[in-house]
């Protein structure tokens, strides 16, 4: 198992790599290219000059996001699955083992709050289903009055400004045309991977079911499994989010992690504990990553994890904002820097009481 912590680069993390590479037990790095909008090809010389700032090990990155025509199945799809063949490919001659996306229309995730105020004075992220907007664009306007100048992961800027002629583009989208659109990108995609030697990794639904009638196809036990046979390949993949796959109360976390990773479809997770509110059956807010503050079980994810063989990398996921520190919500340096501290104490225990 490898630690690691995302980065957004130089240009829109406040975080700067010398403070990420001063984490005990932290090896790697998951980056991305936020400026290289969805479709383009990623250029040869902007992923090597990646590699060469970060320094730690870099082997996952985390977004390439899938242009719309794709998840939309235009005509124009075959266009932009050529691209990001051809972004595998450049990625893959650095070094690079896993791909991060996720196959979600319109919105990448959802929360209701960006700012949630806990007990102990800290700030998180929440989801209470009833202050979601009716209109999707008071959504995006939050996002944008509460970034503080960064851009969020998964949040286009420049696309979400229409999202009206968005959620129209989608409207003879359902569940089942968006599940072939899946399959047609991935029979495309995945022969390229096998190739190069890169594990595609899909990321679950945020929310796990669907917001604003668009469909969800990444949200429980039954779509892994349909993702994992469409292609049965060990480079067709999944970032098992367990925060993302818990907001639904009726997955079993720890099921679905013990299967996957046993199954070999697991080379990167994203490790995060939520807390289950009383005033709905899925409102829930992101916890620190110990167990006795959420509603999961963090030493019991990683036994499964551990028991099953997980050899891929992982990153503490979703940090509250502590000690006075302001950024991108989620990705405050301090708690996520705790929780990879935890995780890894969690490994070390299951490491010696199994020599």
């Amino acid at each position: 198992m490898e630690m690691t912590m995302r980065w957004f680069g130089s240009n829109a993390d406040k975080i700067k790599l010398s403070e990420i590479a001063q984490v005990p037990g932290v090896k790697g790095v998951v980056g991305m290219i936020m400026d290289i909008p969805a479709g383009e090809i990623w250029p040869k010389e902007r992923i090597k000059a990646l590699k060469e700032e970060i320094g730690l090990s870099l082997k996952v990155i985390e977004s390439v996001n899938i242009h719309d025509d794709i998840k939309i199945g235009l005509p124009t799809r075959d266009k932009y699955i050529e691209n990001y063949k051809k972004t595998i490919r450049n990625l893959a001659e650095f070094g690079i083992e896993v791909i991060c996306y996720n196959f979600m229309p319109v919105f990448d995730w959802l929360k209701s709050d960006l700012d949630y105020h806990l007990s102990d004075n800290s700030q998180t992220m929440a989801f209470i289903a009833g202050d979601i907007p009716a209109n999707p664009q008071e959504i995006i306007d939050r996002v944008q009055a509460a970034d503080g100048g960064f851009s969020l992961p998964g949040w286009e800027p420049e696309r979400l400004s229409e999202v009206r002629g968005l959620f129209e583009a989608y409207k003879n989208v359902d569940e089942h045309k968006l599940r072939e659109n899946f399959a047609y990108f991935l029979k495309a995609i995945i022969p390229t991977c096998e190739e190069v030697g890169i594990k595609m990794a899909v990321h679950p639904d945020d929310p796990p079911y669907p917001m604003f009638g668009l469909p969800r196809v990444v949200k429980n036990r039954e779509d892994l499994d349909w993702i994992c046979n469409v292609v049965d390949s060990p480079s067709n993949a999944i970032t098992l989010c367990t925060g993302s796959i818990a907001e639904d109360p009726a997955n079993n976390v720890y099921e679905i992690m013990t299967e996957f990773v046993k199954r070999d479809r697991i080379p990167f997770a994203h490790m995060r504990n939520i807390k289950f509110l009383p005033s709905g059956e899925k409102d829930f807010y992101e916890a620190p990553h110990l167990s006795e503050y959420g509603s999961l079980d963090m030493y019991k994810i990683m036994k499964a994890m551990y028991d099953n063989g997980f050899d891929g990398y992982i990153r503490p996921d979703h940090g509250r904002m502590i000690w006075g520190e302001t950024g991108r919500p989620g990705y405050g340096l301090y708690d996520r820097a705790l929780g990879a501290s935890y995780l890894n104490g969690l490994w070390e225990a299951l490491e010696k009481t199994n020599q």
